[in-house]
């Protein structure tokens, strides 16, 4: 009667020490805030031509108490009516000691007339280790 439920259980069971093995790679994801934005802008270039390109340009800083190797930033750009366009997750791989900031770019990743419709974006750090 329980025959199903029973294999299923016994089927994960194995898996529980894979799942440590991923986890046990010496390197602690932190929580997003750890990371700070303390400045960004849009950035245009070529405006009006089919070679119009748009990247969010900033600063971040690490306000956790360890350094950091590697931070993931999110951008999602927006249009002018608030449609979301794209979301885009860039990397940042330096080490960077507490306290310390380091500049990073996300590129909106079309061009032309695609990119002149980008009017506004959201910045969110995503992981850091």
């Amino acid at each position: 009667m329980y025959r199903r439920a029973f294999l299923g259980v016994a089927a994960l069971f194995p898996l529980a020490g894979c799942l440590s093995y991923f986890e046990g790679d010496g390197e602690e994801i932190t929580e997003p805030g750890d990371v700070e934005i303390v400045y960004d802008d849009l950035v245009r270039e070529n405006p009006g031509t089919e070679d119009e390109r748009v990247y969010v340009w900033g600063v971040v800083r690490n306000v956790g108490e360890r350094s950091l190797s590697y931070i993931e930033i999110r951008a999602t750009f927006f249009d002018a009516e608030g449609e979301e366009l794209e979301s885009v997750i860039e990397n940042v791989e330096e080490d960077v000691s507490s306290g310390e900031e380091w500049p990073f770019d996300v590129e909106f990743p079309h061009f032309g007339e695609r990119a002149a419709r980008v009017a506004g974006y959201e910045l969110e750090p995503a992981t850091g280790v």
